[in-house]
């Protein structure tokens, strides 16, 4: 069970899209600020520059990948200053754009910890797997033949995107050194695989290969919060998600969330969510309809 995966199929909405580009200097396109989207950028051929809402610019080149996992306003344009010299102008750079829906208002914090601008540059021998999803990509998008494989595409994209900034940023703490640490990471594989099951913290530092006092330390001083409380966490995403796109009964969507109860679950999700389940449901997600 892949962790960044599952986070990202628990916040995912809607259908990704994304289109070719081809530019010509002088030329800026500005993006506004949208809820629930994030948005992609990938340098094919030229450079450009990325001029976030109130940031600094990014100086894009070839095979560059820019990525926004939240709404942020921004712009991309052939020069930040609109200083050119004769050469400049006409000067092509052809883009690969995209955006996703996410539900940010269940942002995953594997997902919530990532800066508004996420630039990996170009490095021979480095991100292979997302290089060879950006070359699928682009040949699906230039051909036309296989336009049903685009959508599967875009969200092998953006896992592989996450992965390559969780790769490059090793830190002591949060999601980065979470999956890093084999006795923490173990205990998530477990709560992502099975949300319902009856998981206790000595049978998740059972499960990771250590006592239960350095597995409730080392989970808490990574993640910044308890192994129970993600557990409830997650269960209500998870919850929420099947609520969401499923017509699965209450008692099963219960069950699923480790509840044998149905009124227990009933209470919990709405300590969570402010409504009660069924309510959740036929209001199509709250936030996410």
């Amino acid at each position: 069970m892949d962790i960044l995966s599952d986070a990202v199929a628990a916040m995912r909405l809607g259908t990704p899209h994304s289109n070719r580009t081809v530019k010509h200097a002088p030329w800026r396109t500005h993006f506004p600020a949208q809820g629930n989207s994030a948005g992609f950028h990938v340098v094919l051929q030229g450079s450009c520059w990325l001029v976030p809402d109130g940031g600094e610019p990014v100086h894009l080149q070839v095979g560059d990948v820019a990525f926004m996992p939240r709404s942020h306003g921004h712009a991309i344009t052939d020069h930040p200053g609109g200083e050119r010299t004769a050469t400049d102008i006409g000067a092509q750079t052809v883009l690969l754009c995209g955006a996703y829906y996410l539900d940010d208002s269940r942002a995953h914090p594997a997902l919530a910890e990532l800066p508004d601008v996420i630039h990996l540059p170009a490095r021979v021998g480095q991100h292979s797997p997302l290089r060879a999803a950006i070359d699928l990509l682009g040949h699906e998008l230039d051909t036309r033949d296989g336009s049903g494989a685009i959508a599967p595409l875009l969200e092998v994209l953006l896992l592989f995107m996450l992965r390559a900034w969780h790769d490059a940023h090793p830190t002591g703490t949060g999601w980065v050194a979470a999956l890093r640490d084999p006795a923490v990471h173990t205990a998530l594989q477990a709560i992502h695989a099975e949300p319902g099951a009856p998981w206790t913290v000595q049978s998740l530092a059972a499960r990771a290969g250590v006592s239960r006092s350095v597995f409730a330390q080392r989970f808490t001083a990574t993640l910044g919060t308890g192994p129970l409380t993600y557990l409830t966490w997650w269960r209500m995403t998870c919850a929420a998600r099947l609520l969401r796109e499923s017509d699965a009964l209450l008692r099963v969507v219960a069950e699923k969330s480790g509840y044998t109860s149905e009124y227990a679950f009933a209470k919990a999700f709405k300590r969570e969510f402010g409504v009660a389940p069924g309510q959740f449901r036929a209001q199509g997600g709250l936030d996410a309809a």
